[in-house]
């Protein structure tokens, strides 16, 4: 290892992993504060010190098995490139971030080359495609899961692994100042507050927004004062989104931001949601929520035959129990969605049940991760 400094090659697929590799990377240098990174990277990664990026997250920020097929060859020669990249400079550790179907092939080459790799973020092999988990053996020197059901999966096969938490689940309080949030954001204290977040994908966005869109309607209709939030991550989406509701919902009083999805979620009364870490960040931010996912009858059919999993959203997975209504396909309805929204509104006790049951949840997953990754990291670097 070089005396200097210490190298890590990273790589990210997903908006999520750049969250939280920008936060791996910042608490790095607090501990080590000479490491230089380098590798496929997102926005936030790039505010933090010594980060130098050779690809975007932009690159992979794909959804469903039919849109990955048309984008195989462009990432299959991104792949090429990074592995030989990698395998020149020789990082002392290299870090994939999520993105497995990306990542597991990348490290598989990186550690036959004898560069040590950690996977943060462990693959749902829990939820389909059980069999990775020896590609995942042979390729990784250690996985980080943020899930407490998932460590004794890779603890029966012998894999090294650490159960960190969740990094949301430190970052986002235990109980949100929605009346600070409402005053920073012009909401007056009793307005009802409707937040939708149809998916940070262009092909999600497609898919729900107008779904999500005409709920809205129904709600507004039985409460007029009615609010909608819409938090949106880059240009690209808010322009997609922007569209779609000048077509379907010009009439909505939409106000779409740049704000964290935590923050508007944290001043709403509840929520439509798309499957996925927005889930998570819902359940953390004790917000009501209804999960709605419609995909393509294709990718449908496909899903129906490879996953095992009972349920598609990341609280009812932790609770291990149906918590979360979730919507799916012909039963992600504008009519059905509004329905599951007005019974929050309508019933202050339901509410309070179901953030008393998120309080409990975020506990369970309150770990301190940036801190045990981090730590984690530096022990396969042999530096405590």
């Amino acid at each position: 290892m070089n005396m200097q400094y210490i190298s890590i090659g990273i790589v990210v697929g997903e908006i999520s992993g750049d969250l939280i590799g920008a936060s791996l990377i910042k608490t790095l240098n607090s501990l080590m504060p000479n490491i230089k990174f380098f590798g496929m990277t997102g926005p936030e990664m790039l505010k933090e010190k010594n980060v130098e990026s050779w690809y975007s997250i932009d690159e992979l920020s794909i959804i469903g098995i039919t849109e990955v097929l048309w984008k195989i060859p462009k990432i299959i020669k991104i792949r090429k490139i990074l592995i030989k990249k990698f395998i020149f400079l020789k990082p002392d550790l290299f870090i994939g971030i999520d993105a497995p179907e990306f990542n597991l092939d990348l490290e598989l080459a990186l550690k036959k080359k004898g560069i040590k790799t950690m996977h943060y973020i462990g693959p749902s092999i829990w939820a389909w495609r059980k069999n990775r988990i020896f590609k995942i053996k042979k390729a990784i020197d250690k996985i980080l899961v943020i899930l407490p059901f998932e460590k004794k999966i890779y603890d029966y096969f012998h894999i090294p692994c650490k159960f960190i938490g969740h990094p949301l689940a430190d970052k986002i309080p235990i109980h949100p100042n929605k009346s600070k949030i409402r005053s920073i954001l012009g909401i007056q204290k009793k307005t009802p507050c409707l937040a939708l977040l149809p998916g940070s994908r262009i092909a999600e966005i497609n898919l729900l927004s107008e779904r999500f869109l005409n709920a809205a309607k129904i709600i507004k209709y039985h409460f007029p004062e009615l609010k909608i939030l819409v938090p949106m991550a880059n240009f690209f989406l808010r322009k997609r989104f922007t569209y779609i509701q000048s077509r379907v919902a010009p009439e909505l009083p939409i106000k779409i931001l740049n704000k964290s999805s935590y923050k508007i979620l944290a001043c709403s009364d509840a929520a439509i949601v798309a499957s996925g870490t927005a889930t998570l960040e819902c359940m953390l931010a004790k917000c009501p929520m209804v999960v709605g996912y419609y995909m393509t009858t294709f990718n449908f059919i496909l899903l129906k035959i490879l996953v095992y999993t009972k349920w598609i959203s990341l609280p009812n997975l932790i609770a291990k129990k149906s918590i979360v209504s979730e919507k799916i396909q012909q039963e992600c309805c504008p009519e059905i969605l509004a329905k599951e929204i007005l019974s929050f509104f309508n019933d202050p006790q339901k509410t309070k049940k179901i953030k008393n049951i998120f309080y409990n949840l975020h506990n369970k997953i309150r770990c301190n991760a940036d801190y045990k990754a981090a730590r984690s990291a530096l022990s396969l670097l042999k530096i405590t």
